[in-house]
Parts: C-alpha cells; structure tokens; sequence
C-alpha cells in the first residue's frame, strides 16, 4: 500500500525521520475535512492547530523548536554591556542582565537608596517589574562604584522572556566595566554575540526571521534600510511565511488522508489543487523580488567617479557630500588615491569614490592611483565619467571611455556628467548631447561643482539608471537576506515539482515528499525546522549585548 512506501523512504533516509514525522497529520479517520472539495470550510486538523499562531500577534504563544534549548545558548544568567562603546564618554551606558538568577545576582551589587527590610532583618532588594529604582552599584569589597538606575522587567514581560534587569550607569567605559565585572563576580557570566535575542527566539518571542531583522536594524546605514528592518520585526515577512507553511500543511494533510483513507474519501481536484500551489507560487516570487533590493540597503551603491586629470572629479564629490574629503588644485594628478565620501540617494547609502585621474605616466605613485581608479571603475555599480565642458570631448576622453569598456567584464551603467557648464556658452549643450548618443551613455547631466548646480539631477538620474524610481525615500516593506533566499528558492522549487508530478498524473506519494520539502523549508525561514549550525551562524554575526 503507500503507507508502506512512505515508511520504506523514511527507513531509506533517517536522518529526515523525525523532522519529517513532525509534518505528518494525525487523521480521525470519521472526521476527515475536505477542503479542496469545499474550500468554504477550514482545514484545521489537531495537528494544523498547533502550528498556526493566533491572528495579528507578533508573539508566538510557545516554543516549538526546542524542548530544551540549553545547549544553544547555555545555562545560567548573562550579562553584557549593551550601549556602544569605544565612541568616547557618554551620559549614559546599559549593563544588561537576564536569566533566571538576574534578581539575586543585581541584588548583591545593587543598593537602592530606599532599602526594604526582609523577615529576618537583612536589607535586601525586592524589584517591582517595570518600576525603575535609584541607587548604587558596590564592588566584592563594599566599595560604590557608580550611581545608577535599576530598571527590572520580570519573566515574561521583557526581550527576552527571562528576568531581566538594567543598570543605568554612567556612559565612561571604566565605570560601565566596573559595574559589569560586579555582575560576573555575583555570579553571571558574559553573554555570547547574539545570545539575548537568541534567549528572544528560544523562548518565542520572535521567530527566526524577526531575530535576523533586529541585526539589520542595528546595522542600518539609511532611514530606508531602517524602515525595512522595522516592518521585518513587526511581522510582515513572518506572517507570509507562515501562511504559506499553514497551507502547505494543509495541502499534505489532505493527500496523507487520501493515501491512508481512499476508499472513504472523495478524489482530489487537480486542477484546484495546482491553482492553490501556483498561488503560493507567485506569493513567494513578491519575496524573492525584495532581494536585490536588501543588498542594496544593507551594502549600498558604489559610484566610481573616473575622467582625466583636472576635469573637476574631487570638486563634484566635495559639493556633492557637502564636505570638503578631497584635496582641490589646479595642478593636474593631486588626487593619488581613491578617496571616499558617504551620500544617501532616495534613502539607500551610496559611497562616492573619487578616483585618480586616468592618463598614461611615467610617475610611479600616479600610476599606483590610476591602477586603482581602474578597480574602482569594475567595482562600481555605477560608472560617473566627468569631462571639461570648455575642452569638450577630446581623443584622451574618448581612449578613456573606450579602456573602460575593454576591461569590464559585465557592462555597467555609465553617466556622462560635463562639468564646468557655467563656463560655456548655453548652445554649446547639443553638442554633448550628440556625444552621449554616440558614446551610449545611460544619462547625460551637466554640472557645476563650484556652485553645487546639477548635482539633484545627477542622483535622479542614478536612481533611473538603477531602476530605483520605484522605490520610497521613506522606505519600502520588508526585505529578504541570502539565507532567507535561499530557503524561499528551495520552497518554490519544491511546489514546482509537486505541480510537475500532479500534471504527469503521478502516485500521490510522489506529491507528499516534495510538499514535505517545501514545508521544511519554510519552517527553516521562521526557525521552526532549523538546526544548531544555522541558529550559530545567524547569532554569532550580532554584536555582544544584543
């Protein structure tokens, strides 16, 4: 029967058997839903009850990824510092504590200025949750060693759903150590990178996705990656993820009764059937489009700006950052190296890379930079290339342009910008625009550095030749990263197969391994089905404290 070849594939590969049992739907046989026939009535099986969370929560009710997740993340209490550091003194600075000892370990380095006397007469501590506390942190010896505020947040009610507690110190990185090596000396230890919102994820606060999108949101280098990590968190990506899990779940629940119940059952429809996948389908393609788009926010654009010497290259990129990052002479070859400068085009970081002029030398360090200005060119996702609009374009412009086409390897958009415009008569523009056409620039812009003119039509026209247009200055929705890509691809290819093997009218069994895949893929997206080394890798990348 095909019960019997599911088993012999579970047998054939056991490393899967537990991971793919957890998928399998326990049927009462005399209460068997039929969605596909009448998809008016919910498939909600005892086993698809437990996997779908309550509607417009961002807080999972409970952990079913680990019954014991202690040899992830270890045992005991935790603490760190969790304000920056290293940036010079500031007001204040965090010591954070969490686990089921952070009470009794801040009450021994801990003294509120209003104390509490216990039954037997000893001054202890006894923190209200969520009501803040002045007092002083004391050293092994007595000694106080900063003035601080306690914050308690008590179990479940804080980031990490553990006690956990705050110490508002001083921001001097000597008294912030001070205070953290009290709390090891009482008996916490020091948290790994990541292991509070790995104690977050644990204890299912938040699914896997949101715990990657609270590291995107610490790192952002714009208000749009900013924006996208935040709709990340509130659930946006998560909430798709587990709706396509859901009815994947569904879907295997349906054909698993037909395979152990088919003479008491109605067929299936195919055709509904393949309707549903390609639904899901398409579902995932609007998440795999939001990949390009995260390497943008999180990497930013490289704009290479390349010409001759003294075409104005370092003036264009000190009015365009508003800095002044660029040595400016009238002395051809001033700029050596590759100098950088940040901006931000339509809410994505880009990086300016102000290069060395390109011309043939005998000057050993000139050609040093123009090796580089080179590397800049092929590195670069956008290509700036600057000509003198009182000397037009010349035979040394024209052997430019032709060096950089020879040495790309994939073509890169190219802008032509005529500096200097201010200096030219306001006829002499057509002939440039001819120059454009012929030359096949993306875009063509005139631009005085000196009074900064030009410059807003310059990032307008990044943005087209990127096709960026689209996209907000206020950000956009939630994004997906490699790994989340890959498990996205993984799924979708997944449901092909399934389509591939319901059209050639293949055994049911068939259906059921490739739904199984696509569903632990998608349990992998939100850490439902994930393993040790994955959790690791994801973790070690955040900064200690957080």
């Amino acid at each position: 029967m095909t019960s019997i070849h599911f088993f012999s594939y579970l047998n054939s590969t056991p490393s899967m058997a537990l991971s793919l049992i957890r998928l399998l739907p326990r049927l009462n046989p005399s209460k068997t839903p039929h969605r596909l026939l009448n998809p008016s009535k919910p498939l909600l099986t005892r086993t698809t009850k437990t996997l779908i969370a309550p509607s417009k929560t961002l807080i999972l009710t409970r952990d079913e990824r680990f019954a014991d997740a202690s040899h992830l993340s270890g045992s005991g209490t935790i603490a760190a510092i969790v304000t920056s550091q290293g940036g010079g003194p500031a007001a204040v600075g965090i010591v954070r504590l969490s686990g089921s000892n952070a009470v009794s370990i801040a009450a021994q380095v801990f003294r509120p200025v209003k104390k509490v006397k216990e039954k037997d007469g000893v001054v202890g501590w006894r923190p209200n949750s969520h009501f803040v506390e002045y007092g002083f942190v004391l050293d092994k010896e007595g000694n106080v060693i900063d003035e601080v505020l306690a914050v308690p947040m008590l179990a479940p009610r804080s980031y990490t759903r553990e006690d956990v507690i705050e110490l508002q110190c001083h921001g001097n990185d000597i008294c912030l150590n001070r205070v953290l090596r009290a709390c090891l000396e009482a008996g916490a230890r020091l948290a790994e990178p990541g292991e509070f919102t790995l104690r977050a994820f644990l204890n299912g606060r938040l699914d896997l996705s949101q715990a990657e999108n609270i590291s995107k949101l610490i790192s952002s280098k714009s208000a749009a990656a900013a924006d996208s990590a935040l709709a990340g968190i509130q659930g946006g990506f998560s909430s798709l993820v587990k709706s396509l899990r859901n009815q994947t779940i569904e879907l295997l629940t349906e054909i698993e009764a037909r395979l152990d119940f088919d003479d008491d059952l109605p067929p299936l429809d195919p055709q509904l059937l393949i309707n549903k996948i390609n639904s899901m389908s398409r579902d995932l393609q609007q998440a795999l489009d939001t990949a390009n788009y995260d390497k943008l926010l999180q990497s930013g654009l490289q704009i290479a700006i390349i010409g001759r010497p003294n075409v104005g290259k370092s003036s264009l990129l000190n009015a365009w950052s508003k800095s002044e990052r660029a040595i400016v002479t009238s002395i051809a070859g001033t700029t050596r190296d590759v100098v950088e400068a940040s901006v931000s085009l339509n809410g994505i970081p880009a990086t300016l890379l102000d290069t060395a002029g390109i011309r043939r030398t005998s000057d050993l360090v000139e050609m040093i930079g123009v090796e580089r200005s080179e590397a800049a060119a092929l590195a670069a996702d956008v290509v700036i290339v600057v000509i003198d609009a009182l000397d037009g374009w010349t035979a040394e412009d024209q052997q430019l342009f032709n060096h950089l086409q020879s040495i790309q390897e994939v073509e890169t958009p190219m802008i032509l910008v005529v500096n200097k415009i201010d200096c030219v008569p306001s006829d002499s523009v057509h002939s440039f625009k001819k120059i454009n056409e012929s030359n096949r620039f993306k875009k063509m812009v005139n631009t005085c550095a000196v009074t900064g003119k030009g410059i807003s039509e310059l990032e307008k026209a990044i943005i087209q030749v990127r096709g960026l247009e689209s996209i907000s200055s206020a950000g956009r929705k939630w994004t997906v990263n490699q790994r989340q890509f890959e498990q996205l691809i993984r799924a979708q290819e997944s449901l092909k197969r399934v389509v591939g093997s319901v059209e050639e009218e293949l055994a049911m069994d068939f259906w059921t391994i490739d739904l199984r895949e696509a569903a632990l893929a998608l349990g992998e997206l939100s850490g439902e089905d994930v393993s040790e080394e994955v959790l690791s890798s994801i973790f070690s990348k955040f900064c200690i404290g957080k």
